[in-house]
Order: structure tokens, then sequence, then C-alpha cells
């Protein structure tokens, strides 16, 4: 009861969006999707490729790569980072999923899929560019996971004064291929890429116009995938 003698409203028990999203998930995917669910359900899950991609809610690679339930096995963390291989006592989130999705669920692909405007990729090179910059908190632990990134950076060379978007992205890049290189360093990774079950890609998202970007290992650029997809997108006058 309230002040007034009226009976105070239930709480909510997720946020509304949230609740309204799954009464619109029931009526239309799960509905049509049902049967897919009641096999993945009963059959377990088979997905073909892991993606290691970053929090940040702009970049869903279930959205980016229009998959539908069963098709990707997902990680995301701060910065899309791969740790290097450490078995050691300690926690490792990433190491662990991605343990699972290579010796249990056998999957034949791995991308890295890294993302622009990246806000983990950007802490990292403004705490190197300013050392006095503060911690979000006490623990840091932005900062201390992002310390992955030192390897990429070295390769990025020294950020500029001031920091520009062009160096931030350069970064980012970069941080795949690390990404990729800490990957072979897991003997398991390893074995299965040499022996061709597993194949290993990197990839980077453009938020502000779509384009998606993958990395040619043997030259190491970036080359556009479906150039012209995203061409016709853009001439899509509802666009």
């Amino acid at each position: 009861m309230d002040d007034t003698g009226a009976a105070a409203a239930p709480a909510e028990l997720l946020p509304r969006h949230l609740s309204e999203g799954y009464e619109t998930f029931l009526s239309g995917r799960f509905r049509d999707e049902r049967q897919r669910f009641l096999e993945l359900a009963e059959q377990g899950q088979r997905p073909k490729t892991m993606v290691i991609g970053c929090c940040d809610s702009r970049v869903a690679p279930e959205a980016i790569f229009d998959a539908g339930p069963g098709d990707l096995f997902v990680i995301r963390n701060v910065g899309n980072l791969v740790p290097p291989y450490a078995p050691d006592d300690r926690y490792h989130g990433t190491s662990a999923a991605l343990e699972y999705a290579v010796m249990a669920l056998k999957v034949q692909h791995i991308v890295v899929l890294g993302h622009a405007l990246c806000g983990g990729v950007r802490a990292y090179a403004e705490n190197r560019a300013d050392p006095y910059t503060r911690p979000l908190s006490t623990g840091d632990f932005i900062g201390r996971w992002t310390e992955l990134l030192a390897p990429a950076a070295e390769r990025a060379g020294a950020a500029p004064e001031p920091l520009t978007s062009a160096y931030v992205e350069r970064l980012a890049l970069e941080s795949i291929k690390q990404g990729l290189a800490n990957l072979r360093g897991f003997p398991m990774v390893q074995t299965l890429e040499q022996r061709g079950y597993l194949r290993l890609h990197g990839a980077y998202f453009r938020v502000m116009d779509g384009r998606l970007l993958a990395l040619d290992e043997d030259s190491g650029q970036y080359r556009q995938v479906a150039p012209g997809a995203h061409e016709s997108a853009f001439a899509d006058p509802r666009m």
C-alpha cells in the first residue's frame, strides 16, 4: 500500500521494452521457426562458425550475418579481444568459450569481428596518449583487459596528438590481426588449422555505413565483402 492507501503497482520483472520485445518474438520469429527451436532442443547445437565480437550494442553478429538460431556460437567481450594462451588457475572466459567451440562443438570457422567506433580501443589509445587518464573504477577492469592491445599498438605506431578517429581505426584493424595470432597460440587451434579442419578469419564492421571488411592474410590488407550488394542497399530509395 502507498501513502494514500492504494495498492502499489507490482514491480516489473523485466524492463517493459524487453517484455514487449519477447511478445513480438513469440508471435513472429518463434512461431515461424518453432520447429527449428524444437530440433535444437532435441538434437543440440551444431554451429559451424564461432564469432568473437565486441560487447558494443551496435554490433550484433546475428544481425550483421542474418543468422538464425543455432547458426553462430558467439562470445562478446570489450574490444573483441583474444587473450594469449595461458593455461593457469585464473579465470579465462574467452578461452573457455574458445575451447568449447573448438573441442566440443567442432566449429569449422572462427571469425574475429572488430568494428568502427569501438569504445574499448579508443579508451586504450587515450590512456596510452595520456597516462593520467582516470579509470572508470578502482578495479580498472577495462584498463587491465585492454592491455591486450599493446602488441597491436606497437604495430599501429604512436598515437597522434590530438587522438584521431583514423588512428583508432588503424589500431582496431591491427587488433584483429593480433587476435588471429593469439588464436594460433592455442595448441588445439594450431593443430586443427594445420590439418585443414579449422579456418580463421578477421572481419571489421563499419557501424556508420554498414560496410563489412574481411582480412586477406596473404596481403595483410582488408577487402570489402559483397561491395555490389552494399552499393545496391544505398541505391534503394527507402534508405
